[in-house]
């Protein structure tokens, strides 16, 4: 009974490579803009910092998997052990998730600050690669949310499957369906996370797009 389990690989939102020169004259919507999107990447910084350790939950919990396949089912005492163990980092795993959840949501609390700038923008060109980097972060925002609920019913299914294994009369059959149901879960969450670094990706090349297109006097690091 194997189960499908995909590695994480997350793509971030990603701050700018330049930094905005200081201006003289006031600020333009495109440059107060800048301001709110590089925040943007900011609140984003904890849903980063959750990637790694989920990973390693992940690789973790798969390992008692295995081993619990590994003994069999008639040593049960040492089945339970195990499956209390991958049920403590089933736990563990939502807790990433919601430092994940929480710092997305702030993010999309900072960008919608944009809103007002944006409607304020008069090249019409400008406008126009604002607005398609508006609508693509909003379908990002809501790939994420569906990626969440996946990957938190994947963790209920996970979560059932230890629990039956902790039956000592569970039937093999029931088990086998459990497994077939989790793998449509993580199927699930590995085709949201497809969408989710599309669209990431999209997101990233239209930011930069929309820096040139507004002829943002930029300058890297080094001040050239």
């Amino acid at each position: 009974m194997s189960i499908f389990r995909i590695t994480r690989i997350i793509l971030f939102v990603l701050a700018g490579v330049y930094l905005l020169t200081a201006c003289v004259n006031k600020e333009t919507s495109a440059e107060k803009m800048y301001q709110v999107l590089e925040k943007v990447v900011q609140a984003e910084k904890e849903f980063e910092e959750q990637q790694q350790p989920l990973v390693a939950l992940e690789k973790q919990e798969k390992e008692k998997y295995n081993q619990i396949m590994a003994i069999g089912l008639k040593q049960h005492d040492e089945i339970i052990k195990l499956s209390d163990e991958a049920l403590s980092i089933i736990e563990k795993r939502r807790v990433h998730l919601q430092k994940e959840k929480d710092s997305i949501n702030a993010s999309k609390t900072e960008f919608r600050k944009a809103e007002e700038i944006k409607s304020k923008i008069k090249d019409t060109e400008q406008k126009k690669k604002a607005e398609d980097l508006f609508e693509i972060m909003e379908n990002r925002y809501i790939v994420h949310n569906q990626l969440s609920t996946d990957y938190s019913n994947a963790l209920d299914s996970d979560k059932e499957l230890y629990l039956m294994l902790k039956d000592e009369n569970i039937s093999y059959e029931r088990l086998e369906m459990q497994v077939t149901k989790l793998n449509t879960a993580y199927q699930q969450v590995s085709d949201a996370n497809d969408e989710f670094n599309k669209l990431t990706a999209q997101y990233n090349e239209k930011k930069l797009e929309f820096y040139i297109e507004a002829g943002l006097k930029l300058e890297d690091d080094n001040g050239k």
